[in-house]
């Protein structure tokens, strides 16, 4: 879960606390304009795709890396779009694993594949991954939490998507993972009390 990676509160020239990220531009943006808010919906789902992926990249790393290497992700993957990552072989993935600006990890360059792969397939069953996932949205808790201690690492519902998303054929899906991405893309609300963005 990303946001326990830098969990010191700051205040930036602007004067707005940030639950984290305040220590980096690139990082303040991120928090302040993207994480924790809903998706466009769109048929094609390429943002939605690479959100998976990259979130299953930062595994065992910090997501200022991944943030940091996200335009090199995006070209290395065409966009994340899906029916062309599909098509990725193993020299693909060879070409992939020499580019200095992705995290080059054989297992997760190859999952991301499989991934494209596994969302193809549920379009063609006419099925969107976007539905799914909110499918297993949390109740919305009352108030903010009070401090990241406080903030689950996974949760029952994070748990059941998982699975669901292993059955489909994803990887780098595990419950920890789709937390993560539950809270980037808004199905819920973990920015802490005090942070500028906290409802209360």
């Amino acid at each position: 879960m990303e946001a326990r990676l830098v969990p010191a509160m700051k205040e930036n020239q602007m004067d707005k606390v940030r639950c984290f990220g305040a220590d980096d531009p690139l990082y303040q943006t991120y928090h302040d304009e993207e994480w924790g808010r809903p998706l466009e919906a769109s048929d094609d789902e390429h943002e939605l795709l690479e959100r998976v992926c990259l979130e299953g990249f930062q595994a065992g790393l910090s997501w200022i890396t991944v943030l940091r290497k996200r335009e090199a992700f995006r070209e290395a993957f065409a966009s994340f779009d899906p029916a062309v990552v599909a098509e990725f072989d193993e020299d693909d993935v060879e070409v992939l694993m020499s580019n200095t600006g992705i995290i080059r990890n054989r297992l997760k360059i190859q999952a991301a594949i499989g991934n494209a792969r596994a969302l193809n397939e549920m379009h063609d069953n006419g099925e969107r991954l976007a539905d799914v996932i909110a499918g297993y949205a949390p109740e919305p808790r009352e108030q903010a939490s009070l401090t990241w201690f406080d903030v689950p690492a996974s949760t029952p519902e994070s748990v059941a998507l998982s699975k669901d998303l292993r059955r489909r054929g994803f990887r780098f899906v595990g419950p920890t993972t789709m937390y993560a991405l539950m809270q980037a893309i808004g199905h819920v609300d973990d920015h802490i009390k005090g942070c500028w963005l906290a409802r209360a």
